[in-house]
This record gives C-alpha cells, sequence and structure tokens, in this order.
C-alpha cells in the first residue's frame, strides 16, 4: 500500500489491483484494514484505529482512495459525495475507435445482486438508477485498435464506467465480466486523480497516481 498523504482527519492512499476496498466473503485482506493496520502501527495506537471508508473501487481496478481518520471527516466527505463535489477521474484502455473524441453517457443502470453484474435498462424500470460519466479520448493505438480515454465520473453506480462503455461498444481491455478483448489479463481502470474540500482546512485538495501502462507513459 502506497501513502500518499496523509494527517490528521485523512489519509489518501493507492490501492493495488485485486485488492478488495472492504472486506468481502473471500476473507482476502483488503484496503480498510491494511490502513487500520497501518496507522495502528505507525501511531501506536491502542485497540482498533478509527478509518471511515468513504467510497469504494471495484476490487480489479486500482488507483486513489481517500479514507477518513475521525467520523466528522467521514461525514463531510460523504456529504461532498452526495452533493458532487467530490471529483474522481479515471484512465481506461477500451476496445476500438471512437467517433467523436469526447462525449456523454447517460444511461439507467439496474444492479442484478445475484449474479453480482449491471445492465442499462430503461427509466421506468424499477430500482434503476442514474449514472452520467464524461469521456475524452487521448490516444488511438491503430495496430491494436485500443483507445485511451480519460473519464469524469459524476455517479457512483454498480460496475459504472465498465458497463456503459460496454454498452456503446467500447469495453475495458481485461474486463472479464463485460469486456471482449484481453480475457485473462488485468483490466485496464485506473482512479488517478481525486480532488475535494479537507473536511476539516476547507482547503483544495487534488492528487494524482498514473498506471504502469505503456500508453499512459506520454502522459506523466
Amino acid at each position: 500500500m502506497r501513502v500518499i498523504y496523509e494527517d490528521n482527519h485523512i489519509i489518501v492512499v493507492v490501492k493495488e489491483p485485486n485488492i478488495p476496498s472492504q472486506s468481502d466473503k473471500t476473507g482476502d485482506i483488503d484496503m480498510l484494514t491494511l490502513v487500520k493496520n497501518y496507522v495502528k502501527e505507525k501511531y501506536n495506537k491502542p485497540g482498533e484505529a478509527y478509518i471511515g471508508l468513504v467510497h469504494r473501487l471495484d476490487r480489479p481496478v486500482g488507483g486513489l482512495m481517500i479514507f477518513a481518520r475521525t467520523s466528522k471527516a467521514a461525514s463531510r466527505l460523504s456529504e461532498q459525495i452526495r452533493n458532487k463535489t467530490f471529483k474522481k477521474k479515471y484512465l481506461a484502455v477500451v476496445d476500438g475507435k471512437f467517433d467523436n473524441k469526447s462525449g456523454t453517457l447517460t444511461d439507467y443502470l439496474y444492479k442484478d445482486e445475484r449474479n453480482n453484474i449491471s445492465k442499462v435498462v430503461s427509466e421506468t424500470k424499477k430500482n434503476s438508477k442514474r449514472a452520467e460519466l464524461d469521456y475524452e479520448v487521448l490516444n488511438y493505438d491503430d495496430k491494436r485498435n485500443l483507445s485511451l480515454v480519460k473519464i469524469n465520473l459524476y455517479t457512483g453506480r454498480h460496475h459504472q464506467i465498465r458497463v456503459q462503455m460496454a454498452n456503446v461498444g467500447h469495453s475495458l481491455f481485461g474486463d472479464q465480466k463485460y469486456g471482449t478483448r484481453g480475457k485473462g489479463k488485468q483490466i485496464r481502470l485506473w482512479a488517478y486523480e481525486i480532488e475535494f474540500e479537507h473536511p476539516i482546512t476547507k482547503e483544495q485538495l487534488k492528487f494524482t497516481d498514473y498506471p504502469d501502462w505503456s500508453m499512459v507513459a506520454k502522459l506523466k
């Protein structure tokens, strides 16, 4: 676990791919536990350290996560997410060439709890939720027919980026659930930037971390 920033109220870390954000039925080590152990060890905390889970990343996805070190910080960060002032940007390698260099995708998603997948459905379907993102094409590899895109996520729905991109014919490379390319490879989706207001000092903070992908090298 790489720590990008920490103070008495928050801690920003990099989640490596294939580590769950919080404990699940697999029993594998998760980010919430890793951060708790880190804080407990570093600051010699008696008992279990308080760490608030503010947001999640899908297990196969890597990138930046922020955790709260106090309940007040957790509450204020969660409020920013609800108010959509907490900004999250992703990089993804997807199949195919886009007709337009940028665009907005707005859909309604339904989560199939039994099979742990989401689907694009009609707005009228019961329990469907609105999903919105913007994308911008940064690079295109014509030899492999793959595009590198930057994604601004405005709503945090289950598997949102993966489902919406697949729905328009640009599934993520390495996506085992929704993809058509790179089966058996690591999914190319990375939370590379987060921006938010510090829950206590009110300072505007922005952190970036780029994945180790060949198509991203020119952006570093």
